[in-house]
């Protein structure tokens, strides 16, 4: 019979780190392409009113946000302190609602469309007359399905 012989090793061999820089990019690029960056830059400060009923919307794709507040600190200087409507990246009168609304729709397709829903975030010092009348304009546009966006209230749950 023969017998092997057993190489002595020297020790571990070193770690290959020539796949380190590939994995690093793999993780950079998911990171890239899945982040969301914010759509709309808020010209208006908004403190959501709390609730205690909170219900998530399941499709935030298919919502349009209507902003209710008074400008921020950098634009009261030019706009005043009186709560002012924002849609998209501008400031809007009620009556720019119909448009608006028009404009949603048109940029989804005709299923979209029926299922859109207008979000109002409203800060809580808002008058109720703006909502309102933000409310009326919305049913001249023939759309009905509104939500509230608020912030749930921990403390009242218990």
């Amino acid at each position: 019979m023969s017998k092997f012989k057993k190489k002595k090793s020297e020790g571990q061999p070193a770690i290959s780190t020539a796949s380190l820089p590939d994995i690093v990019f793999m993780l950079l690029f998911f990171f890239m392409v899945t982040t969301v960056m914010r759509e709309v830059t808020l010209l208006v400060e908004i403190s959501l009113p709390a609730a205690t009923e909170v219900e998530k919307l399941k499709r935030k794709n298919l919502v349009s946000y209507i902003y209710v507040g008074s400008p921020t600190k950098q634009l009261q200087s030019t706009f005043g302190t009186e709560p002012r409507i924002q849609l998209n990246d501008t400031y809007a009168t009620v009556d720019d609602i119909q448009e608006f609304i028009g404009q949603e729709r048109d940029a989804r397709s005709e299923e979209e469309a029926k299922a859109l829903t207008n979000s109002i975030k409203a800060d809580v010092d808002v008058k109720m007359g703006i909502i309102t009348d933000v409310k009326q304009e919305l049913r001249k546009a023939q759309s009905y399905k509104i939500n509230y966006a608020t912030r749930r209230d921990i403390a009242s749950i218990r």
